[in-house]
């Protein structure tokens, strides 16, 4: 037997990106919120690993938008921008549109079958109340969907501009009636994937979006209102 073609590499991530990967998912999911300072010290004591990674972590954030770098004062978690968060999710409304539209030319059964998956999956996290898994499954079925347009250069446009909205499209679902809606909308794109139905999903998928963004900035209105008072 040639052992070489049993094994494969063990595959071991950088420190900052585990570090990146922790902190993103909790600010994402609001446990540290925009305006507060990250501490080092604490975060380094909670993720197990020295300044060095953590700092690194805090730069891949911030080309995120998450965190805002201070110039010897550490970093805080960034405020969202209503404006800039209505010009991405408007382009990025387009790139899924168009998205759809080349997946329904372009998706094998296979691949269709895999978000079909993916869907019943991102359902029974809905059906349980938990957001935290419902939206992981949510954010895998967009990219598979934009993926599987078989258009690598609008997958990369797409990929990077989600990270700048992953948080948005997160608070967006904190309404219960907004998240069992947007359950809805998901299954009516699915059905017209599996349809391969152009006009319909590339109208579903811009609007899903544009639903989000009103959800959100509405959500963002209500805050700054409260603080001001």
């Amino acid at each position: 037997m040639n052992n070489s073609q049993e094994l494969t590499p063990i595959v071991r991530r950088p420190l900052h990106e585990e570090a990146a990967d922790r902190l993103r998912d909790l600010i994402v999911q609001g446990r540290l919120v925009a305006g507060i300072r990250l501490n080092e010290r604490l975060l380094t004591l909670q993720l197990g690993v020295s300044r060095t990674p953590l700092r690194e972590a805090f730069k891949v954030l911030a080309t995120e938008g998450l965190v805002e770098l201070l110039p010897n004062r550490g970093a805080i978690v960034s405020q969202m921008d209503p404006v800039r968060l209505a010009e991405t999710l408007a382009v990025m409304g387009a790139l899924e549109a168009l998205a759809g539209e080349f997946a329904c030319m372009n998706a094998t059964e296979a691949q269709i079958n895999e978000i079909r998956a993916l869907h019943y999956e991102m359902l029974a996290h809905h059906a349980r109340g938990d957001l935290a898994g419902y939206f992981k499954f949510n954010q895998a079925i967009h990219l598979k969907i934009v993926k599987y347009s078989g258009n690598a250069v609008l997958f990369n446009a797409y990929r990077q501009m989600n990270g700048n909205v992953r948080r948005a499209r997160y608070m967006a679902n904190l309404s219960q009636e907004r998240w069992d809606a947007a359950v809805r909308e998901h299954g009516a794109i699915l059905a017209a994937l599996s349809a391969r139905d152009v006009k319909r999903i590339k109208g579903l998928l811009s609007d899903h979006l544009a639903h989000k963004l009103s959800s959100v900035l509405a959500d963002l209105k209500t805050l700054s209102t409260r603080q001001a008072a």
